[in-house]
């Protein structure tokens, strides 16, 4: 049934192709078109009139001057007038024609002045206005390439340019990978040129446009407009090259079965992708660790000190690399992340992140787990797609919670509800805020976010705060605020999109943290940890070995390090930055040369 879907898909595009899209493909291009051609109409117009004005007024000074010399009893060609009009309209005043009575010469300081005023003002405005700027405006409009050079390969292809790509691109630059954008609008895709963006300008839905790109030779497209769209771009692309990675994105839960049938590889539901990962950063409460994602064979998991013996006790006193084997990457508390070290002191508020197997961390678990009826409850502040996408997460982990909305039409059945302003006390209250060990603000709208942060700290010092940011440039306002946790559209879309490209290369933590791997610098090789000083240099923490197959967390600080092996590390995006400038040496295997297949 799934290929008859397809088929029927395949045919119901293809007429769109055939009878819809050549009436709209080009809209855009034919409006601007449109629009340029009534500029260069009123422009011409605007000329046409002073060219008139001017000839107009040669004629009538030229008329005055016979008039003003026949009565001085002097007579001259039509010829000569024009002549001296011309050489004292310009300012030239050869002084060969003059003028003998009063009369004649304030006609000529009326004539100087008229056209000192028209030909020294006026005619270098218009030629400026309107034959000099136009020619710079469509010169900027055409300095964005219409084509990629032949050599590029191995490049990503971006069909919009918001947070989320923009953090995709930071992403790219750092790991040195080709990109291109590609942009509709002209003048747009102009200004993005100014600012360094490498752009493209194209019709989203031509195919030309796409080939224009080398998209056979990319390593992958992503797709992030809407869900019609993307299914056109999908369409568009696969038919085109069928080996291109493509990933878009879907805004509902019906569409990510169209787009994969359409042609895309993987379809990514920004929002339900943001709720699970504000869901898995409010689990591991109670002293159980709650894995937030599995990386070169390591479980990566968080575990909350709260409630724990570990609480006001350092790393050193605690011996859990001795004890369980787990490894320490560092420790959260109230959104800063510490590298991990001997001395580091555990608080209520602290959060450990741990790498290990799956017998270690449960190891740790069956020593340090508790009871605790808080770490069961939760308050999840809005009803959208993100609070949903908690609810679900928290429903299967056997979590109760409730959410609480202001719009009564985003009820669901099955899900307790508290419909009320979440400024009002009273309303928090009721959805059990005073037992609630997490609360998970997940509003659209980040001073309402910073707002609630706030009020919820101030009401419940000890529960676990997780805050949602759509601009980065909220992300430290949040956690001043009081959020244990931010997380954003930006940092999970784009950190979802990145490791399906680098596959098991980075697994995004949190926003602006990494676990990211990388072959042993050629300068380490032979050297042991403790004499490489990697977190003194920069600022990453190595969390294991690899070599031959075999993954070796918590590795001993005096073994050598061998030459074919790699290294597992932690560090925010400026640390990972920093490390490939003081190792440029370390051998990459070649990931984004390749196509997925």
């Amino acid at each position: 049934m799934l290929k008859s879907l397809g088929a029927t898909m395949a045919q119901v595009t293809h007429r769109l192709r055939v009878d819809v899209l050549p009436s709209e493909m080009g809209r855009y291009d034919r409006a601007q078109h449109v629009a340029r051609r009534a500029a260069r109409h009123r422009r011409v117009k605007t000329v046409v009139g002073l060219s008139v004005s001017f000839v107009v007024m040669v004629g009538v000074f030229s008329s005055a001057f016979h008039e003003l010399m026949d009565r001085e009893g002097r007579s001259y060609s039509w010829a000569t007038s024009v002549y001296w009009t011309l050489t004292t309209m310009t300012t030239l005043g050869f002084g060969d024609i003059t003028f003998e009575s009063d009369a004649g010469r304030l006609f000529s300081v009326v004539v100087l002045l008229s056209g000192s005023a028209f030909l020294l003002v006026m005619l270098p405005f218009v030629f400026i206005q309107f034959v000099f700027i136009p020619w710079m405006d469509e010169r900027d409009r055409r300095r964005a390439p219409r084509a990629l050079p032949a050599a590029t390969s191995g490049h990503m292809i971006l069909t919009s340019l918001g947070p989320v790509e923009a953090d995709l691109i930071e992403k790219a630059d750092q790991a040195e990978v080709p990109y291109v954008v590609i942009v509709e609008d002209v003048d747009h895709a102009g200004r993005l040129h100014d600012e360094g963006r490498t752009v493209m300008v194209g019709a989203l839905d031509d195919p030309r446009t796409y080939h224009n790109a080398r998209v056979a030779e990319a390593a992958m497209v992503v797709a992030t407009q809407n869900d019609q769209i993307n299914t056109n771009i999908a369409f568009t692309v696969r038919e085109i090259a069928p080996n291109v990675d493509i990933v878009a994105s879907a805004n509902s839960p019906a569409s990510v079965d169209i787009l994969e049938i359409a042609g895309a590889n993987r379809v990514v539901q920004l929002g339900e992708v943001l709720g699970a990962s504000m869901a898995a950063r409010t689990l591991g409460l109670g002293g159980q660790s709650h894995v937030i994602g599995s990386f070169a064979g390591l479980q990566i998991a968080e575990a909350g000190a709260i409630g724990t013996d570990l609480v006001n006790r350092t790393l050193a006193e605690t011996s859990l690399r001795q004890r369980f084997g787990v490894g320490i990457v560092g420790v959260w508390d109230r959104g800063e992340f510490t590298i991990a070290t001997a001395e580091t002191c555990l608080r209520e508020s602290s959060m450990l992140l741990l790498a290990g197997s799956t017998d270690q961390l449960g190891a740790f678990d069956a020593a340090y787990v508790t009871d605790s009826p808080t770490a069961k409850k939760a308050v999840i502040i809005g009803g959208g797609r993100v609070g949903r996408a908690v609810g679900h997460a928290f429903a299967a982990q056997g979590i109760e919670f409730a959410i609480v909305e202001q719009l009564p039409e985003r009820q669901r059945d099955g899900v307790r509800y508290v419909i009320g302003d979440a400024a009002d006390r009273l309303v928090l209250e009721e959805a059990g805020i005073n037992d609630a060990g997490a609360v998970l603000i997940t509003t659209h709208d980040d001073n309402v976010n910073v707002y609630l942060t706030r009020y919820c700290r101030g009401l419940r010092p000890d529960a676990r705060i997780v805050s949602r940011s759509r601009l980065d440039r909220n992300v430290s306002t949040l956690y001043r605020a009081g959020a244990d946790a931010v997380l954003s559209y930006a940092g999970t879309g784009s950190g979802e999109i990145w490791n399906h490209f680098r596959g098991d290369e980075t697994l995004l933590v949190a926003h602006g943290l990494n676990v990211f791997r990388t072959p042993i610098p050629l300068e380490l090789a032979g050297a042991t940890l403790a004499e490489a000083h990697v977190h003194r240099r920069t600022q990453c923490n190595v969390v294991a070995v690899e070599f031959a197959g075999s993954i070796q967390g918590n590795p001993d600080a005096h073994a050598p390090l061998p030459a074919e092996g790699e290294l597992v590390l932690v560090g925010t995006d400026l640390a990972e930055a920093r490390f490939s400038e003081v190792f440029p040496h370390a051998r990459r295997r070649p990931l984004f040369g390749r196509v997925r297949r």
